[in-house]
């Protein structure tokens, strides 16, 4: 009896794109790097078009191919875009995607990775503690501050992400935020970036991605605080469940992770 040789070969070829894509990615992530840390003169605006350019570089080098869906949804005003979460490669998916403007909230357990923290800073991305209550509230109102003086943000509500497909609870940290700063939230979905790098892998697959910008949620001025939060967090996880056409993995309705009251 025979062995099919195929599914061998397809994946000893699989292993080879991996250790390729594996070593662009450090190549144009240590290039990033370099330049965001080293070269004088550069102001985050810089650095922030630096990185994203990098990044759709590294996919188009990769042979990942990219296709954006509803790019007009993307208002120019500042907003709160809030997304699923996958996979390692959505952070650089929307880096490389969205407009270099946008600043990406991430766990404060990032921040102390070596050089992806030092990188991370560089290019004004903004640190939340998830654990300690005080250290939270003082993130929420920084971040509050940045969204008030027109700072675009970014977040992935779920907070983090497993093998399994599906949409996990929404926290309510993005929504308060929009709420107390008055801006809109875009929901966008991500597809495909957990066949290419699941969790628990090292080395990606080949495949494509879709990103689809979905319309942005804008709470009646009729509203309370809390309301807004309820409205605009439901409104927007279920049109990215929609459109991501995965199992519903949600179950508590979150709102006891509300951060603290607003001061001033």
């Amino acid at each position: 009896m025979s062995l099919n040789p195929l599914p061998l070969l397809y994946r000893l070829l699989e292993a080879v794109y991996g250790v390729y894509a594996l070593l662009l990615f450090l190549m144009f992530g240590s290039a990033t790097l370099i330049l965001v840390t080293l070269v004088p003169g550069l102001n985050i605006k810089a650095r922030r078009s630096i990185a994203h350019f990098t990044a759709r570089s590294f996919f188009a080098v990769a042979g990942i191919r990219i296709r954006v869906l509803g790019a007009e949804e993307l208002p120019d005003e500042p907003c709160v875009v809030v997304a699923n979460h996958a996979s390692y490669l959505d952070g650089v998916v929307l880096k490389g995607m969205l407009p270099a403007r946008f600043s990406f909230v991430i766990k404060k357990e990032v921040s102390r990775v070596p050089l992806a923290g030092l990188l991370l800073r560089r290019i004004g991305a903004e640190f939340v503690d998830r654990f300690n209550r005080h250290a939270g509230g003082m993130d929420a109102r920084r971040l509050i501050k940045a969204a008030d003086s027109g700072q675009a943000l970014a977040f992935f509500p779920e907070g983090t992400f497993v093998a399994q497909p599906g949409l996990g609870k929404f926290h309510t940290g993005a929504f308060a935020i929009a709420a107390r700063s008055k801006l809109p939230v875009v929901p966008l979905a991500i597809r495909g970036t957990r066949h290419i790098l699941p969790s628990g892998h090292f080395l990606p697959r080949p495949g494509r991605i879709e990103i689809c910008i979905l319309p942005a949620v804008r709470a009646p001025a009729d509203l309370d605080s809390t309301a807004t939060i309820t409205m605009t967090r439901d409104v927007a996880r279920a049109r990215i469940l929609a459109a991501l056409n995965e199992p519903d993995l949600g179950e508590s309705d979150g709102l006891a992770d509300l951060q603290t009251p607003r001061k001033g």
